[in-house]
């Protein structure tokens, strides 16, 4: 019971942690506004921790590596202490259990990023009807624009309705049912 609770506690406050400095990464890479109440909070969120690592780990060509490895590491963490509260025998284990903590702790990030377009499409789908000049609204935008953007080519607009984010949403659980799913089995089965 108490290992259960152990285990939900990092689950969920470490992973909140990758999806914040996962996050910031992303709204860095699509310039979304930071001067927006949402990106002040992200930054204010995970400065503590990025300000430092940024002096070891600088950027390069405009991607925020510190931030990236930040959701990494914080995956890793999620996974090796599952594994561990599990009493999962670390010491007698070959290299091939490390290598599937790095596999699994890449699939998260994949599957946490995949999560965080998909939800950030939702919400802006549903604010557009709701309350259209939202505060968070230029961020969705910023968020979801490099993938709304190319499918509202494709996609015309039937009786005012936008059914893009329609196909983003189908698009997103089948990459993960068909690519993340598998590689979490495949990852996992090596232990």
């Amino acid at each position: 019971m108490i290992v259960n609770a152990l285990q939900f506690l990092l689950q969920s406050i470490v992973g909140m942690f990758a999806i914040i400095v996962l996050l910031r990464f992303y709204l860095q890479l699509v310039s979304a506004p930071f001067q927006n109440p949402a990106s002040q909070f992200v930054v204010a969120l995970s400065n503590f921790i990025v300000k430092p690592t940024r002096r070891i780990i600088p950027s390069w060509r405009g991607f925020d590596l510190s931030t990236l490895l930040l959701a990494l590491i914080a995956e890793w963490i999620v996974e090796f202490g599952l594994r561990w509260l599990a009493d999962f025998p670390f010491l007698v284990a070959g290299t091939g259990v490390w290598v599937a903590l790095i596999g699994l702790a890449i699939t998260d990030i994949v599957k946490l990023s995949i999560y965080i377009f998909l939800y950030a499409t939702v919400i802006q789908a549903v604010l557009s009807w709701v309350n259209p000049y939202s505060p968070v609204a230029p961020v969705l935008d910023a968020l979801t624009r490099p993938l709304l953007k190319p499918l509202r080519q494709f996609i015309p607009l039937i009786g005012g309705f936008d059914l893009s984010p329609i196909v983003v949403v189908i698009g997103a659980q089948l990459i993960i049912m068909l690519f993340v799913m598998p590689l979490e089995l495949y990852f996992s089965r090596m232990f």
